[in-house]
């Protein structure tokens, strides 16, 4: 029974060490036509190594008019 409880918690921290936040915008820039490109990207947090990855990142590009 120690045994199983140990193996449960043992899963459980290396469970907890990644975790997924997002979309967050991560760049956004011109396109040279008047608009702009707005990058979005999921964002993976790994505690154990202290490192953030980008994933599934996506573009988007906005056309923006001026009025007269």
């Amino acid at each position: 029974m120690k045994k199983f409880l140990l193996v449960i918690f043992l899963f459980l921290g290396l469970a907890g060490c990644a975790s997924e936040a997002g979309p967050f915008v991560t760049n956004i820039s011109s396109d040279g036509r008047g608009g702009i490109v707005v990058e979005k990207c999921m964002v993976d947090l790994n505690r154990y190594t202290q490192t953030v990855d980008a994933r599934d990142c996506t573009e988007t590009n906005i056309t923006l008019y001026q009025k007269k």
